[in-house]
């Protein structure tokens, strides 16, 4: 099975803008190194920001993050199929749209306190890095889905993990 960096087909001379747009999350996949973290850090400091920007109950917060997690899952699965096309890789480092969308749902319920966010970020890095079981299967799963459903699953398990870091701790 082809890895990442492994070129599968020629580069594309033409890219769809809103495609490479969305997939590198608007350029944050593009920042090295590690362009998993500025992607996941970029989702972390939008939702931080729109909550302190936009001060809401927690219920309102957490309904949000997760209509947010279910559009950039959504809007991801075509973005980064067409840049994974289109750059002629299975799938590009580049592509974060799926780390934005698996740390938006790390973060769903989740105080907007920089503490639990900071929690949240650090356990969302460690399973999208580990990928324990399920998460790897996932990744084999077609183009921009597969790209997109292991970060989903690593975002599940970390906020889950996170969650349980709050109800024990605080």
């Amino acid at each position: 099975m082809p890895n990442s960096t492994e070129q599968i087909s020629p580069p594309a001379k033409k890219k769809t803008p809103w495609a490479w747009t969305i997939g590198t999350f608007f350029g944050a996949g593009l920042l090295k190194p590690g362009p998993g973290t500025y992607g996941a850090v970029a989702a972390l400091l939008l939702w931080y920001g729109t909550a302190h920007l936009f001060p809401c109950s927690p219920v309102t917060l957490a309904i949000g993050t997760t209509i947010a997690a279910v559009l950039v899952t959504v809007i991801g699965i075509p973005a980064s199929t067409i840049v994974a096309r289109e750059s002629g890789r299975k799938d590009p480092g580049f592509v974060v749209v799926d780390e934005a969308a698996g740390q938006l749902i790390a973060l769903i319920g989740i105080s907007a306190d920089w503490r639990h966010a900071a929690v949240s970020l650090l356990f969302f890095r460690i399973f999208d890095i580990l990928k324990p079981p399920p998460v790897r299967q996932l990744e084999k799963l077609p183009e921009g889905t597969g790209i997109m459903m292991d970060d989903v699953a690593a975002g599940i398990l970390a906020l889950l993990c996170a969650h349980l870091v709050r109800f024990f701790l605080g």
